[in-house]
């Protein structure tokens, strides 16, 4: 049975379950309901098909079917003022009635007389309060410039001052409802998704790590003491997941900071949301494994003229000494073509010795105690393999790759140890076990109905993965070839062991070098980032809540326990909620993720993150509490489950389904003379349609010719393991206007002023033929430049005298002695500085034949296949009654 009704769509038009193995238990019983009726009608031919007969649209719920309007040219419409408008107030008074009252008998900040002031959950959160200009609508067909000028901030519940400062980051951890509904019912009311999204390894500026030995955890959930538990008195608290009270152990008064004792309230666990233990021996099965890394380069043909080794090896030489471990770190490298190489590197050798293994059928290692050696020990022989490595197999004509056998080799290796394994591919595995044939048709790429493929061709790779996941080791997978690669069935090999996917399509040292310059990038990244060996992950929420559904690379080894073997700081996870019993008796909802995992250097620690979110019984707090960010984050990933398990098609309807339930909602809240003629949505969804339009278009569900069945995949597995802030300016970029930077409004960062140009609306309305935009896309920035952008710019900017200098394929800003330059080249720097991944830049003309890579993000612009944003919101109005 998949998850239960609604989870923001009809009853019976879920997003259907993830793929097997991603799960965690069922729901119970009778949560799925019923289809609805009338879902018969025709498949949908994209966003331009013909309307059935009286222009309704045949059926409402995800298992059917919708039919688009035929949609005229674009409407001219006069530009309206932005809804930028004052910043919404930090407080609420006291009195406001938008906040969850108190429990009974239990008025705010007040003690029972004769208890010391201690922070008392239910009454120090008595008072919530959500900001008040989230509950005003708006109508979006008049105010169509909805985009903010400055990113957009998740909704702030304001907490009771006092637990406010301690409400955990939610570029951490948050949920697609930051006000909890007290039943299932009312949150099917909101027609919204309920579910958490979590970064759970995020790099962090502040971190408080505790080393002592008593880690003080609920006796029966085994929750983590935390600063939203209940002190009732100094020696016992009340846990906020499933309310026992607990003994407070005598040394918890202790406070390692200050080395004193005192109250428990000034300990760091019950001062931060967000913290680190180090764990003592109980948390250990085995002693903690030292980091061991494999790299697994393709040297075939096709590899090998791409000159990829090079870079890689080069990177490899440059961070040897900067990768995470401790004097016990091991390392290994195997190449391979249609046979397997493996080198000895022991120490006191003269010089590396391959060995190479032909049976691909029964394979074994060469000489197994001399394979893996000690970084330390070994580099000036690693440095002298890593360089000969890129000239070593030049002539190589051998096209086939073995693939299969040397993740079997690699197994081999590692599995005695953990640790993470490093693939570099090129093509098909054609060699061995795991071989591969091209499966994609490009005269089906604009089949409407159904997109085949996009499910694996072999359970060989997910049955790799699962035995590589229980040795505690990660495959991470970097794809690079201009042909079809089947990222669908490769994929799984990283998806089911914790590990991460790459991909570098048309990657060519000399005829792609922007893909050159990512692979460069992210490479030294991979190599350099902080690394958690064999870990795992448990989410526990309070008493009532039930998470069924987990979307992420991992293994779930237990109904809601994530084996994650590696775990790195660029990961994000998701799960689905559900409401199985009234939230009634609190006035707030916890939720706790717990990650245990082996630091680089041998440490055994726990990662604790816990969120605390009121819970209300009003719809109007439900809506207004939405986050559109989360919503969106959450169903992308649904959706891509919806489209493997049964076609994009579906996911489309899925995804139109949201927005018109969820708005359809509200305007139920509203009275009937606000609604005619209008489409209203609360100000706190106010972005809804335009992202879910995004997404629409986004190359993981578009349709048309124009994407690549490995494109669409790894766009589609992108979606569903990266952190929020990735998926975002993927789906939804940035775009900022750069020919008129000032320092009117800059930021000051060590004494340097960083221009704040505004975010403007993805359309050519907004674009100005004189003008000279930026596009940061996440992992790829734009500088489209127009033909009529003044010679005076060019010149300061790019050092050419005009639009026409201007060559093809530039991709660096040189260093010019002007404000203009400066400016320009400091906010991009300052934009590359908020991300941990490098994102290269692309300078396009407008005449280029590259502009379609940045024309292809203006979503709210009408094309031949789908509507443009204004028309989108025509079409969800008719089809809201």
């Amino acid at each position: 049975m998949g998850p239960p009704p609604r989870m923001g769509v009809p009853q019976g038009s879920r997003i259907g379950p993830p793929p097997t193995g991603m799960t965690g238990p069922p729901p119970p019983t009778g949560m799925a309901g019923p289809p609805p009726t009338g879902m018969a009608g025709p498949p949908p031919t994209g966003m331009a098909g013909p309307p059935p007969p009286g222009g309704q649209s045949i059926g409402s719920g995800i298992a059917g079917r919708r039919m688009y309007p035929q949609q005229p040219g674009q409407q001219q419409y006069p530009p309206t003022s932005r809804m930028d408008g004052p910043p919404l107030p930090n407080a609420v008074p006291p009195t406001s009635s938008a906040g969850v009252p108190p429990l009974p008998g239990q008025p705010n900040n007040i003690h029972p007389q004769g208890q010391p002031m201690m922070n008392n959950v239910n009454a120090g959160m008595g008072n919530l309060r959500l900001q008040q200009g989230d509950t005003r609508p708006v109508n979006l067909l008049q105010e169509r410039h909805v985009i903010p000028t400055t990113p957009v901030e998740p909704p702030k519940t304001k907490l009771n001052p006092q637990f406010q400062k301690q409400q955990v980051d939610p570029n951490v951890f948050r949920s697609t409802l930051s006000v909890m509904p007290q039943t299932q019912t009312l949150l099917q009311k909101s027609r919204l998704p309920l579910g958490l999204v979590i970064h759970p390894f995020k790099d962090l500026s502040h971190l408080p790590v505790i080393q002592s030995s008593v880690i003080v955890r609920c006796r029966s959930c085994r929750t983590y003491i935390n600063p939203f538990v209940t002190f009732i008195d100094q020696r016992r608290w009340k846990c906020n997941l499933c309310h026992r009270i607990n003994d407070l152990p005598e040394e918890f008064s202790y406070d390692p900071v200050t080395k004193t004792y005192g109250e428990p309230q000034r300990r760091p666990e019950i001062k931060s949301a967000t913290i680190e233990f180090i764990a003592p021996s109980e948390y250990m099965l085995r002693p903690p494994q030292p980091a061991v890394y494999l790299f697994m380069l393709d040297v075939s043909f096709a590899a090998v003229e791409s000159g990829y080794l090079s870079v890689v090896c080069q990177t490899l030489i440059d961070e040897l000494t900067k990768m995470p471990g401790d004097a016990r770190t091991m390392i290994s490298l195997l190449t391979f073509d249609n046979t397997l190489h493996f080198y000895s590197l022991q120490e006191g050798m003269s010089r590396p010795q391959m060995m190479v293994v032909s049976d691909l059928d029964d394979i074994f290692l060469p000489s197994p105690n001399d394979l893996l050696v000690n970084i330390q020990e070994c580099k000036e022989l690693l440095t002298e393999l890593l360089t000969q490595l890129p000239h070593m197999f030049d002539g190589n004509k051998n096209t086939q790759t073995a693939l299969g056998p040397a993740l079997q080799a690699a197994l081999k290796l590692l599995g005695p140890t953990g640790g993470r394994v490093t693939v570099f591919q090129s093509g098909l595995p054609s060699a061995g076990a795991g071989t591969l044939k091209a499966r994609e048709d490009p005269n089906q790429r604009a089949n409407s109905k159904h997109i085949a493929n996009l499910g694996p061709a072999t359970d060989f790779y997910k049955k790799m993965a699962l035995d590589f996941s229980a040795q505690q080791i990660a495959v991470d997978l970097f794809m690079i070839s201009s042909q079809y690669t089947d990222i669908a069935t490769l994929a799984g090999v990283s998806k089911y062991s914790g590990g991460s996917i790459h991909y570098y399509p048309g990657f060519h040292t000399t005829q792609n070098t922007v893909q050159v310059e990512r692979l460069s990038n992210d490479f030294r990244r991979y190599l350099t980032r902080k690394i958690g060996f064999e870990a795992v992950m448990r989410v526990r929420c309070t008493k009532g809540l039930n998470i069924h559904t987990f979307h992420g690379n991992f293994f779930v080894r237990s109904t809601d326990l994530l084996s994650l073997p590696n775990i790195g700081p660029d990961s994000g996870y998701a799960m689905q909620l559900s409401i199985d019993e009234s939230l009634h008796d609190s006035s707030v909802a916890s939720f706790q993720a717990a990650l245990l995992y082996t630091s680089s250097k041998g440490e055994r620690r726990i990662r604790v993150h816990t969120m605390c979110l009121p819970v209300t019984n009003q719809l109007s707090e439900v809506m207004a509490g939405a986050d559109q960010q989360g919503i969106v984050c959450m169903l992308s990933r649904m959706a891509v489950d919806k489209s493997v398990m049964n076609s994009v098609g579906d996911a489309r309807d899925a995804i139109v389904n949201v927005c018109l339930d969820s708005l359809s909602a509200y305007k139920g809240t509203l009275a009937s003379g606000q609604t005619m003629g209008t489409l209203m949505a609360p100000h706190s969804l106010r972005l809804l349609p335009c992202y879910m339009l995004a997404l629409l278009k986004c190359a993981a569900f578009r349709l048309g010719s124009s994407t690549r069945l490995d494109e669409r995949v790894y766009a589609m597995e992108m979606l569903k393991c990266q952190p929020l802030m990735y998926i975002m300016l993927k789906v939804h970029p940035h775009i900022y206007p750069v020919h008129e930077l000032s320092d009117e409004g800059s930021l000051l960062i060590s004494d340097q002023a960083i221009p704040q140009p505004p975010i403007i609306g993805l359309s050519s309305e907004y674009i100005s033929r004189s003008g000279a935009y930026l596009m940061d896309c996440g992992d790829m920035m734009y500088l489209f430049v127009n033909r009529e952008v003044t010679p005076q710019w060019c010149s300061e900017v790019l050092d050419v005298p005009d639009f026409r200098s201007i060559p093809e394929g530039m991709t660096e800003l040189p260093e010019l002695p002007n404000a203009m330059s400066e400016r320009t080249r400091s906010f991009i720097e300052w934009l590359q500085d908020k991300r941990a991944w490098h994102a290269p830049l692309q300078i396009i003309r407008e005449d280029s034949k590259l502009r379609m890579l940045f024309l292809q993000y203006l979503i709210q612009d009408r094309t031949e296949s789908s509507m443009s944003y204004y028309e989108f919101l025509q079409h969800l109005q008719k089809e809201i009654k």
